[in-house]
């Protein structure tokens, strides 16, 4: 799906939101409803997430110019980001909150509890369902998402605990779906804020082990020694590698960038790739460790780059059929 039609999707669930939870908030406060409230302060937060996602795709898309030369796609991530740490605040509060009424629990009214519980149901499912549609590969709209999807659970712990406390009386209810509500903002929270932790850390993305790409490039025909892999994420959906590949002398250094470049693609769906390919020189072929792994310390190593990152991953350099 296109970037302007995922606007359009989230500009139409924004405007949902911002509807219903104006109406939320007065009706919490006439009905002494926490969860109401609690729902209406989540629904808040799914408004700014999502005009986050709205702005952060904008500028995602400008192209890259000056000394940003990716651009400013991260900028879906520090949205991402910022909705997960929004829903682990709210959690914190919300926690505070129904412990202090489990205590000393305020009159509820459940009836009013109720209606307005079915009502963002409702308006929820509509929400979920328009922002489902969007691309949640990107952690961005995945931030959004997460917050619409938890609020809909709220509602529905919230028109439970109206029921409890319309047919039975026990105000305490509205307290302890405030606690579902903290814990299932705790849960998407903590996901958001490691998923976006992992980007912006440069760490190799979810389902892709480097070692086993620096294994089978070193597997590659020809192919002595691989060090220097490095595989990060620019941005959601987009991962990169480069690397630093020796081959045997008079071996086809292009062949062999060509064959790893389709490896990595094929294999593990990195289009973006930077690989150095050289001629290993005698020194390496001659002081070769024991094992599929050298020591990066290894002097062998040290010899063609100034400053070595992780370990080399070695060949036998053989030419196969």
């Amino acid at each position: 799906m296109s970037a302007g039609a995922d606007r359009r999707l989230l500009t139409a669930a924004l405007l949902l939101i911002i509807g219903f939870m104006a109406v939320e908030v007065v009706i919490g406060v006439i009905a002494g409803s926490l969860a109401l409230i609690s729902d209406a302060g989540h629904m808040l937060t799914d408004a700014i997430a999502i005009v986050l996602a709205l702005v952060a795709m904008r500028i995602a898309a400008r192209p890259p110019q000056g000394g940003f030369t990716y651009g400013l796609k991260r900028a879906e991530i520090i949205s991402a980001q910022l909705n997960g740490i929004t829903l682990l605040l709210l959690s914190a509060y919300f926690v505070y909150e129904a412990a202090r009424r489990l205590v000393t629990p305020p009159e509820v009214q459940g009836v009013y509890v109720v209606a307005t519980g079915l009502a963002g149901i409702a308006v929820n499912i509509t929400a979920t369902w328009l922002l489902a549609r969007a691309d949640r590969g990107s952690l961005n709209v995945e931030g959004a998402f997460q917050h619409i999807l938890n609020d809909l659970y709220a509602f529905i712990a919230t028109t439970v605990a109206g029921l409890v406390v319309w047919l039975t009386g026990w105000g305490r209810a509205d307290a302890v779906a405030a606690l579902v509500v903290a814990a299932l903002m705790l849960k998407a929270g903590w996901g958001l804020v490691r998923a976006s932790a992992r980007v912006f850390m440069e760490a190799a993305p979810d389902g892709i082990n480097p070692a086993e790409i620096g294994r089978r490039t070193a597997a590659l025909d020809t192919v002595v020694e691989v060090h220097d892999l490095h595989v990060w994420e620019v941005t959601s959906g987009y991962p990169a590698l480069s690397a630093h590949i020796l081959v045997a002398p008079g071996a086809d250094c292009h062949a062999v960038r060509l064959a790893a470049e389709r490896l990595v693609r094929e294999e593990y769906g990195i289009e973006h790739t930077t690989l150095q390919v050289d001629h290993a020189s005698p020194d390496v072929l001659s002081i070769r460790p024991h094992g599929r792994t050298a020591d990066r310390h290894a002097d062998h190593y040290t010899d063609h780059c100034a400053d070595p990152h992780g370990p080399a991953h070695l060949g036998d350099g053989i030419p196969r059929e």
